[in-house]
């Protein structure tokens, strides 16, 4: 064990476990491509993309001198009052990728406080046109959108992380993704009913990502777009995880052609280089903090909001997913990954092997032991971490055919 792990142990706060139980991390010396270099020499090929954001790989020398470059120009000065050009141009660009008029980007640094813009944007929206009441929000069972507090309300309330706080939040409408009539119609009545206390709907276009890789049709989409219309409601897509190529689009709304009011970005947007996220929202949400009343504005500002180093490193990331070469990379991958995990049905425990775009899930009947099995797939010289009931991949785009082999055969060796 390195002395930095010996010596800052006692005093680190790890996430997502029991300091007093769980297994000590592995020591990790660099990054490079798809894989991480251990302390101790080991190789591991990363099958989550470190929580999918490293889509390009460790590393990339693209995005990596894009950094360099900006860190001798400013490293950071502060949005407020304030611009500079790699923020200025994330902004347009991202305007341009994205459908429909979602063209009204507000950065901060992380996702989950993206998804509490969105959600402090679509409140004051109602405040703004002089509609009082609107404060509640519907999201759906299996959705996930972040650990901050009003994130968690509409998560899945019965997701394990959250449960302790219960009552602790306003209760918002968690209910049943319309997968069928019966759901529509239910949800339908819903909004017919509490349409007046309800400021939007917010959903995980496509895959539900942490409550368990949960895939969808963008019938639903379809579906979740009329009843907001229908309702008078706001439609908020939260593209954390299916944002950058991760569904085999570059977004699941272009690709679902549903244009929700709001979209929150983080994850992959620079590549697994530096924490930045947006909320950006259409020019008719926006038009109703165009104003001449102060009151009116937004007033939220994250101190790192816009960072010039993160947002150098969106840009080179824009650069790399504007050639294009990774929707072949998505398709090998999707290929590596149906094959590689189609053996795993009917294995003892698993009720599905599913793929979409660069994802590839097995889901067990029980929770499993996440790690447990981490300490196994380590041993075969993957970085695999499995949560609740499924072992998944979403590996970097750049993994090559040998290490989505040995990935695949990992999870093979294990659950087979």
């Amino acid at each position: 064990m390195p002395q930095w792990l010996t010596d800052g142990a006692p005093h680190v706060w790890r996430p997502y476990c029991q300091m007093k139980t769980a297994p000590e991390p592995l020591a990790v010396a660099r990054t490079q491509g798809a894989r991480i270099i251990l302390e101790d020499g080991r190789e591991l090929v990363d099958g989550i993309a470190s929580w999918w954001t490293a889509v390009h790989g460790y590393n990339h020398p693209h995005i990596r001198a894009a950094v360099t470059e900006q860190l001798e120009r400013a490293p950071h000065v502060m949005f407020g009052g304030l611009a500079h050009e790699p923020a200025y141009r994330l902004a347009s660009r991202l305007s341009a990728l994205l459908p429909g008029e979602l063209d009204h980007v507000f950065f901060a640094e992380s996702g989950s406080v993206a998804v509490e813009i969105s959600m402090k944007m679509a409140l004051q929206y109602w405040i703004n046109r002089g509609v009082t009441g609107r404060a509640k929000f519907v999201s759906f069972l299996g959705g996930y959108h972040g650990d901050t507090l009003a994130t968690m309300t509409i998560c899945d309330p019965e997701e394990g992380m959250h449960g302790l706080f219960a009552g602790v939040m306003p209760a918002q409408h968690v209910v049943a993704l319309p997968r069928d009539a019966e759901r529509e119609a239910a949800l339908d009545a819903l909004l017919a009913d509490k349409g007046h206390e309800i400021a939007a709907l917010i959903v995980e276009p496509r895959v539900q990502g942490a409550g368990g890789m949960l895939l969808h049709d963008d019938h639903v989409l379809q579906v979740l777009r009329r009843l907001a219309d229908k309702h008078g409601l706001l439609l908020i897509f939260d593209e954390i995880f299916t944002g950058f190529g991760r569904t085999g689009d570059l977004f699941a709304c272009s690709g679902s052609g549903v244009i929700p009011d709001i979209v929150t970005l983080s994850k992959a947007l620079t590549g697994g280089t530096l924490p930045l996220s947006a909320a950006i929202a259409s020019r008719q949400v926006f038009q109703a903090f165009w104003s001449d009343d102060a009151g009116a504005a937004l007033m939220h500002g994250p101190t790192y909001m816009a960072n010039p180093l993160a947002c150098a490193a969106a840009n080179a990331s824009l650069d790399l997913f504007e050639s294009g070469a990774w929707r072949e990379d998505v398709a090998r991958i999707n290929t590596a990954l149906a094959a590689g995990l189609e053996p795993c049905r009917g294995a003892p425990g698993v009720v599905d092997v599913r793929t979409l775009g660069a994802i590839g899930v097995v889901e067990f009947e029980e929770p499993v032991d996440a790690g447990g099995l981490c300490a196994r797939f380590a041993d075969l010289g993957c970085w695999i971490r499995p949560m609740g009931k499924v072992v998944y991949l979403t590996p970097p785009f750049v993994t090559s055919d040998a290490e989505m082999a040995r990935l695949t055969g990992a999870i093979r060796a294990v659950v087979c």
